[in-house]
């Protein structure tokens, strides 16, 4: 049997909510903390323990697992729950937080004597509710057998990349697959805006490149949600995929490189939350393709 754990997840925005459903299913005893009460207050009904503050969410638990929005957040929020923290305690840090933020997540961690997993998932709201998001892990390997349960119970798979947190691999890895990600998605909200200017039908499009090696499911899926204004509830929100964004081309420029698409998709998927569109999926991106706010 799957060991059983006593988790709290810090952070409960599309992602850790979905999480922390997961861990309950799996039979784990779940605290939960969301700076905003009420995105945490649902998951009582489910079993989830809701803690007034991250110091009582993380005491005496056997895994902390952190889903906010940045690494600066994420530092802020361990720093209030420190004084509950238990030396030995592992810490699987979820967030996209930039290769920086990790050594910074990790000096934190070992100044608090916690095993520190760098732990990005890959993933967005429906296979994050299913449990079946691909963890990208770092982390000793002498330890792994404890957060184990954890992955198991919100991913499919899990993916090792070292075993120094601190160098911050998975992070590294999550950020080139998010280039790959984000390009696609405003290429799909181009694609239908250049159809919609030149009078072009879309699916004639998709018709001529049905099933040869130009077709792709997760364009279809994007342009789909486009096409049928299903934007909300977000898989994943515009205003995150800009942060996720920045922190891809911030990577790029202090390696040497050069990211001419992702800059100006991170230029774009601004532009779409500046029209109004932060809180819907990313392929909202699509409406930056007009001055004003468009529909479908």
């Amino acid at each position: 049997m799957t060991e059983q754990l006593t988790v709290s997840v810090l952070g409960t925005g599309i992602m850790g909510a979905a999480m922390a459903r997961n861990l309950l299913r799996a039979g784990h005893t779940v605290r939960v903390w969301n700076r905003s009460r009420d995105k945490a207050e649902p998951l009582a009904a489910e079993g989830a323990h809701v803690a007034g503050g991250a110091e009582e969410a993380v005491r005496g638990a056997d895994a902390v697992l952190t889903m906010l929005y940045d690494g600066p957040a994420v530092l802020d929020v361990m720093r209030q729950a420190a004084p509950g923290l238990r030396p030995g305690t592992a810490w699987v840090q979820s967030t996209t937080a930039g290769v920086d933020a990790v050594a910074d997540l990790a000096a934190f961690a070992d100044e608090h004597g916690l095993v520190f997993f760098d732990a990005p998932v890959l993933g967005t709201r429906q296979p994050a509710e299913a449990g079946r998001l691909l963890v990208l892990a770092a982390g000793p390997a002498d330890a792994r057998d404890a957060v184990a349960p954890v992955f198991d119970a919100v991913g499919s798979r899990t993916v090792w990349t070292g075993e120094d947190a601190a160098a911050g691999s998975a992070t590294r890895l999550k950020l080139v697959a998010n280039s790959w990600v984000l390009a696609a998605t405003n290429a799909a909200g181009e694609v239908l805006a250049l159809a919609k200017a030149l009078g072009v039908d879309p699916d004639g499009f998709f018709d001529a490149i049905a099933d040869g090696p130009l077709d792709m499911g997760y364009l279809r899926a994007k342009a789909g949600m486009i096409r049928d204004d299903a934007l909300t509830p977000a898989q994943f929100a515009v205003d995150t995929a800009v942060k996720d964004a920045r922190l891809i081309v911030e990577a790029g420029e202090a390696n040497g490189v050069r990211l001419d698409l992702a800059a100006a998709g991170a230029e774009r998927l601004a532009r779409a939350a500046a029209l109004g569109h932060g809180e819907e999926d990313m392929a909202a991106a699509y409406f930056a393709s007009f001055e004003e706010k468009a529909s479908g």
